[in-house]
């Protein structure tokens, strides 16, 4: 079985978010609703399924901008960070760069703190704390389809900045090896900005991650 997964990179920074499915499935997930409504409307709609959940790595603005509006739309619950939830019910307060925003508060209907499975839209999803970017950021993998949502913790020749508030890069790093070890070198890395890798790739060529 093929995951079905559309990315749609929205908003002023670019940001990634994901639809993903099981093909035969009649509903869908979202991870990282950024920005930009009416495109992940439109996508939800051409895929021809309904939301079951909303799935968030982080609550950085350009990953959340869009929640609370899609979970209005869609009646679909929101499952947040445990450690990030007071960030997403008062994004605004947040907000340390002028000129975006402002965004709609959202109470977290489940909070996830990493190590749970869940089971959703037909898939069986591992949560993983992978701090080091944000306090509480984790990441969502699908084992049994080697798709992995990394947020902003591992990107395509890159990786997550550390410079923001609760950042650290020794703790990041220490989470992408816990994702290298874990995860098979066919996993395909869906991150938060920029392109589709995999573990492998990243692995081997990867600047931050060699010596």
């Amino acid at each position: 079985m093929a995951l079905d997964v559309r990315m749609l990179t929205v908003g002023p920074v670019q940001e990634n978010c994901f639809l993903l499915k099981r093909p035969d499935a009649d509903t869908l997930l979202v991870v990282d609703p950024g920005d930009e409504l009416p495109r992940i409307l439109q996508a939800i709609e051409s895929m021809e399924a309904t939301v079951e959940a909303i799935l968030l790595t982080h609550t950085h603005f350009d990953h959340v901008g869009a929640v609370a509006p899609l979970a209005r739309e869609t009646g679909a619950p929101v499952y947040c960070p445990e450690l990030e939830v007071q960030v997403l019910a008062n994004i605004n307060d947040y907000m340390r760069f002028p000129g975006f925003g402002p965004f709609e508060d959202y109470e977290a209907d489940h909070t996830v703190a990493g190590g749970e499975t869940l089971s959703l839209a037909g898939l069986d999803i591992d949560v993983v704390f992978t701090p080091g970017h944000s306090p509480g950021h984790v990441t969502f993998v699908v084992p049994d389809e080697l798709a992995m949502f990394s947020g902003d913790v591992l990107f395509q020749q890159s990786v997550g900045r550390t410079d923001l508030p609760g950042g650290d890069w020794p703790t990041l790093r220490a989470s992408i090896q816990t994702l290298l070890d874990t995860y098979p070198d066919e996993t395909r890395v869906h991150p938060g900005h920029m392109g589709v890798t995999t573990l492998g790739a990243e692995r081997a060529t990867n600047p931050f991650l060699q010596g």
